[in-house]
């Protein structure tokens, strides 16, 4: 088979294995094989299925009373319960979204309007003194996702580091201090930050406070399906939950301790009433089947499916040790930290072995050199890893190796091989 040009991006296609009755389409898609998990997932058999179903039963508005609507609101009901029950959460925490930016943003927005009413309400009381001057103070960290970064005020600290440090966090935090915002899982690096820790401290710290909740939230699009994520357990105030990552269809969730009650949450859009009001619009029942169809297929097998994939990525890891040798380095290592089951960030060291180059010359991995939002600047090194201390010229080699649950020993064999002819190819030019 012909490799493809440098400049030719690598194709876009889906293999699966035949783990969880995926079928095998390599023949039909010249034997390409998947590990971008971390940017999307494909759907459970079973997902389909609860999609399928409701697009043909439950077609009514769910807040109509005849039977198809009865059915819609039906569904609605158990999918919400279903998501609860994933993120140790009661169903009234859930709130439907379109997505995981969707359920970022209207954390940012709520954290502002709740700084902005806190401060009018203190005006408004008699004899208190104004502290409110100012404007609300966000912190979050610098290799968050693009739906943090870009609608916080980005918090940019002296030093570099894989892993959030707590003492950081709470150096950082300021009088006008409203909201705390880091991802439970980095999505390229696989590190598993310290959430539960700072939520520990910031609780008491909030405490000492007497005038200013400092609200609390992780996004966990890429923890959910992988490892064990309790919203109670963490001590969050809200979590973003998104469905393409853990085998659901693209929507998303909100999980938010005592919406509107314990906690304080403000809709960004006005219309018809719907979730309680805190997010309008007719509700889209099939995707909301899907998503509490994947959220109960990862209650019922989150141990086989991280078991599963924690095995196949150690196996990928040892593959490409044994090959590559010392030209191989893992970004995804970090002391003290842990890790993804399924998360693998590799450089292969070489001049002209930049990772887009690298999967443009590949004929059968599928994989990508960073989260899929930054593909427009695929060519540069990953901010995430810089920001994480990983030198330049390694950063511009990096692959991002994500294997999910039908990933099979047979096609880490694979992929190991091409990686390995592939760099041959491109050491051999000229």
């Amino acid at each position: 088979m012909a490799k493809q040009s440098d400049d030719i991006p690598p194709i876009m296609g889906h293999t699966f294995p035949d783990h969880h009755t995926f079928h095998h389409y390599s023949e039909m898609n010249l034997d390409r094989i998947y590990m971008d998990y971390n940017a999307t997932t494909p759907l459970e058999p079973e997902v389909i299925q609860a999609i399928s179903e409701a697009l043909e039963d439950a077609w009514g508005n769910p807040s109509s009373n005849y039977i198809a609507g009865a059915k819609a609101k039906a569904i609605i009901n158990q999918s919400r319960e279903n998501v609860a029950r994933m993120v140790g959460g009661k169903a009234e925490d859930i709130i439907f979204t379109s997505g995981g930016t969707e359920a970022n943003n209207l954390v940012l927005h709520t954290a502002v309007e709740y700084f902005k009413r806190t401060c009018k309400a203190q005006e408004q009381g008699e004899g208190q003194q104004n502290r409110s001057k100012g404007l609300p103070h966000i912190i979050t960290s610098n290799v968050e996702h693009v739906s943090v970064k870009l609608a916080a005020e980005h918090l940019q600290k002296d030093g570099k580091a894989a892993r959030v440090e707590v003492e950081d966090i709470i150096a950082a935090v300021r009088p006008n201090t409203c909201l705390i915002s880091i991802m439970l899982a980095n999505n390229e690096t696989g590190v598993i930050m310290p959430v539960q820790e700072i939520c520990q401290r910031i609780k008491s710290l909030n405490k000492q406070r007497d005038w200013l909740r400092i609200l609390l939230h992780t996004d966990a699009a890429q923890a959910l399906g992988k490892v064990r994520v309790d919203a109670c357990e963490l001590g969050v105030d809200y979590l973003t939950i998104v469905g393409h990552k853990f085998y659901a269809p693209r929507i998303g969730a909100l999980y938010v301790n005592g919406p509107g009650t314990r906690t304080p949450l403000y809709p960004m859009l006005f219309g018809g009433g719907q979730e309680r009001n805190f997010r309008p619009g007719t509700e889209n029942t099939p995707m909301i089947a899907g998503l509490g169809k994947a959220a109960e297929l990862v209650t019922s097998n989150l141990s086989e499916y991280e078991s599963h994939m924690r095995s196949t990525k150690l196996y990928l890891e040892e593959r490409l040790k044994a090959v590559f040798r010392d030209k191989i380095q893992f970004n995804s290592h970090f002391p003290g930290s842990d890790i993804l089951p399924n998360t693998c960030n590799v450089s292969i060291q070489g001049p002209r072995l930049q990772g887009w180059r690298v999967l443009s010359n590949c004929t059968r991995l599928l994989a990508s050199v960073g989260a899929a939002c930054h593909s427009d600047s695929a060519n540069r090194p990953s901010h995430i890893l810089l920001s994480c201390g990983v030198p330049t010229e390694v950063a511009a080699n990096a692959l991002r190796l994500s294997v999910g649950r039908g990933t099979t020993k047979a096609d880490v064999d694979a992929v190991v091989e091409d990686l390995r002819e592939t760099v041959q190819l491109l050491e051999e030019m000229v």
